[in-house]
């Protein structure tokens, strides 16, 4: 009888305990630290939120495409798309309930399905230079080895400093510093949103202004995504989503929809709400980085998606033939 009541008393307490700690939410995300760092970000962020426990919101590593192909850029394998395929499939399939990305690594579309839920609080949306052999992007030695993997970044350097010899650098932020760090290529360019959310702020060298190097749509900021109609997890996840993120992504990424962008197309855009006045400015370089199109609109936050449609449209008409290989350019 003792043995069978302690049987019963354990039961009691393991059916207790879990009942305090369900998992509530599955959340998908990429393996790599960066990654991780985000999704435990948004995590916190939600348990905040809600008063929940960490182990009420779990966290799923899903391997992508984009992560396993290393050798070539990803426009000749398929596009930003690659790092988010295999998670827009485990979030339509209800294996995992919402996904967290990189604002610049989401396709221009999403799939049928799947909705941004939101951003959280957008980081410095700067590009850094990583480097041991110069204290800024204009005196790297002539011919020095950059490293790059996005067409935004070479082109956008090549404009700058034709002389720099551009090479392929792919791979997750701490294996770029390496390549640095052991010489292999004299410097390379990092988000510094990502360095700051490693703690590896420390390592640029440099910032580099904005107006020198616009960033890619999406740059700084950390996009939840969920399923369409999912009334349960789209209202758990309106608490941390960040009004002046979004509003400022909407443009962004209305402006890149225009223009069809891809990983094929050197294109950076970015917007800003400040004082009640939402500002976007967007850039189409030719690869090589002979010619840059520029681009600026100016509008009140409610017309964030239309501000960014006809900034891309405009941009569009102004572009030459052979820049964008997109509706019946060549």
């Amino acid at each position: 009888m003792a043995r069978a009541a302690s049987l019963a008393r354990n039961a009691d307490l393991a059916y207790a305990l879990v009942m305090v700690s369900p998992v509530l939410f599955t959340l998908g995300t990429r393996g790599s630290p960066l990654a991780l760092a985000q999704a435990r970000e948004a995590r916190r962020r939600l348990v905040f939120a809600h008063g929940w426990s960490e182990e009420q919101v779990a966290i799923e590593v899903i391997r992508t495409t984009g992560d396993m192909i290393q050798d070539r850029p990803l426009a000749e394998a398929g596009g930003k798309g690659l790092f988010t395929k295999e998670i827009d499939s485990a979030l339509l399939e209800g294996r995992i309930d919402f996904a967290i990305h990189s604002a610049k690594d989401l396709p221009t579309a999403l799939p049928d399905g799947v909705t941004l839920a939101g951003f959280l609080p957008r980081e410095d949306a700067r590009d850094a230079l990583i480097c041991n052999v110069a204290d800024s992007f204009a005196t790297l030695p002539h011919g020095a080895r950059l490293g790059a993997a996005s067409l935004r970044r070479q082109a956008q350097a090549r404009r700058l400093r034709p002389d720099l010899r551009l090479q392929l650098l792919r791979g997750n932020v701490e294996t770029r510093l390496r390549k640095v760090e052991s010489g292999e290529i004299e410097a390379t360019l990092l988000a510094l949103a990502g360095l700051k959310r490693l703690g590896l702020a420390d390592r640029a060298r440099a910032l580099l202004d904005i107006d020198d190097f616009l960033p890619a749509v999406g740059q700084g900021a950390i996009a939840i995504a969920a399923r369409r109609g999912d009334a349960r997890v789209l209202a758990a996840l309106t608490p941390i989503d960040d009004e002046a993120t979004h509003i400022a992504l909407i443009a962004e990424r209305a402006f890149l929809a225009v223009l069809d962008g891809s990983c094929r197309t050197p294109i950076a855009g970015h917007a800003r709400l400040a004082g009640g006045a939402l500002t976007l400015r967007g850039q189409v370089l030719r690869e090589d980085g002979s010619e840059s199109f520029e681009i600026a609109r100016s509008g009140a936050p409610r017309e964030a998606e239309r501000l960014g449609a006809e900034a891309g449209q405009t941009l569009l008409a102004r572009l030459p033939h052979g820049v964008l290989a997109i509706k019946g350019q060549r």
